[in-house]
């Protein structure tokens, strides 16, 4: 089909959305990829704009169908969907970036929240901008954000860092590099993992403030505020784990006093999961104690296990 036949093909498609009992209208989206920010949870937080922008565009890209559908439904929105997820974005992107030569407008979501975080659609942008498409970003929620607000933990400097690796092994080393930064953590995870997450967060940091979101905008929403080890020893005795968790962390503190046998059980602790390195990084950040003395009291720790086992 010629693009003339096509574009005609489009303005003649009826398309709209309705809200608070009102059937709105709208005119065909320019072509172009449009990135839209969906809810997290509540369907009532999504914006006007979006709306309009997934009843204008030609396809909607998605994660998994049954929950956009989900949305598209509850506005009466008819867009067609398609998906493009971790396990065929390979295959998909070249089509989708095919359909916006033709002259298509397609927005891309993720299942919650905005896209690109902790899902393969950078890369779609990326090919999209580099065949010289226009993309358009409409902002919205965020479950990053919104845990980062409700937490009451310092907002001025964050690092998002997402899903920690499965395995304890890697998960203990990725959190002593994460110690050392002095920003606000902010982690997703899963239910069935939180607790060990938690124990190996508190074994590296200590008791810094922290808080654990639970189902952010949902009917069954938890924020639990306290210290990490506080934190670690409520999932382990048996707190709830159902639903999706945002964890956010307080930075290492700047003036954090630590006596000496506090600082060796930290040392060991940290030093029976990672590297002298990482384990000095992590328990100086998590302390506020000078890098070089903590590396020394390390050391002398190490030498003093080794002449132990001899």
């Amino acid at each position: 089909m010629r693009s003339t036949e096509r574009r005609a093909d489009k303005d003649q498609k009826r398309r709209y959305f309705r809200v608070f009992g009102h059937e709105i209208a709208v005119e065909p989206a320019s072509a172009g990829l449009y990135l839209v920010a969906t809810p997290i949870g509540h369907l009532g937080d999504i914006t006007l704009r979006a709306l309009e922008t997934l009843a204008a565009v030609d396809a909607v890209a998605c994660e998994d169908s049954r929950v956009t559908r989900r949305l598209l439904e509850r506005y009466g929105i008819e867009t067609p969907l398609t998906t493009y997820h971790d396990h065929n974005a390979a295959q998909m992107r070249p089509r989708i970036v095919a359909r916006l030569a033709a002259g298509d407008a397609v927005a891309l979501v993720s299942d919650a929240g905005t896209p690109l975080i902790s899902d393969p659609g950078f890369k779609l942008v990326r090919e999209a901008q580099a065949a010289g498409h226009p993309v358009t970003a409409l902002p919205g929620a965020s479950a990053v954000l919104t845990a980062l607000a409700v937490a009451g933990l310092p907002t001025d400097r964050f690092l998002f860092a997402g899903f920690l690796p499965p395995r304890e092994a890697a998960r203990r080393a990725r959190i002593a590099e994460l110690a050392a930064i002095p920003a606000t953590l902010v982690l997703f995870e899963t239910g069935p993992r939180i607790a060990a997450m938690l124990a190996d967060v508190a074994a590296a940091v200590g008791p810094r403030p922290a808080a654990v979101c639970r189902e952010l905008t949902k009917l069954h929403e938890e924020v639990r505020r306290a210290d990490v080890t506080e934190l670690a020893r409520h999932y382990a005795g048996g707190g709830e784990t159902r639903g999706e968790f945002v964890v956010v962390v307080g930075p290492p503190s700047e003036d954090a006093a630590v006596d000496s046998a506090d600082l060796d059980a930290m040392l060991q602790r940290a030093l029976a999961t990672a590297s002298l390195r990482n384990a000095v990084e992590a328990v100086a950040a998590a302390t506020g104690q000078n890098r070089r003395l903590v590396y020394r009291r390390a050391l002398a720790l190490a030498r003093h296990d080794a002449d132990e086992t001899a």
